[in-house]
């Protein structure tokens, strides 16, 4: 069972990192700021993905009510949000504002589904 949680958090630590790369070479490097070194991507996917795990299960249910008026489009701004804390978390991760962290969210939670989709039709 320990096994599957700690497998399952390594794929969302990479799908993270995935989709900072993918967010920042769609919107512009100087928009998303990795300070281009690979280290840098994959430990901002790391506190991303801590963040994730940690504070967002936190914040959908105090947005709960704002979530179901908005039939889930809210969930973007929440996912913007943890991009944003994951900025603010580490210093080398630079995001020059929240709609771009918005926008960072939107790339990382498609990069997540397809990834998903990927893993489910391969069982």
């Amino acid at each position: 069972m320990k096994r599957k949680k700690s497998s399952r958090f390594i794929v969302r630590w990479v799908v993270s990192s995935l989709g900072l790369w993918l967010a920042a070479a769609l919107v512009g490097s100087d928009k998303i700021s990795f300070q281009n070194r690979l280290s840098v991507v994959v430990i901002s996917g790391l506190v991303l993905s801590v963040v994730n795990t940690i504070i967002k299960p936190l914040v959908v249910f105090l947005s709960l009510p704002a979530v179901l008026l908005s039939l889930g489009v809210f969930m973007v701004v929440i996912n913007g949000l943890m991009v944003s804390i994951a900025a603010k978390l580490y210093s080398p991760l630079e995001v020059s504002s929240f709609g771009v962290a918005i926008v960072a969210g939107i790339v990382i939670g498609f990069t997540n589904f397809l990834v998903t989709a990927i893993i489910d039709n391969e069982k």
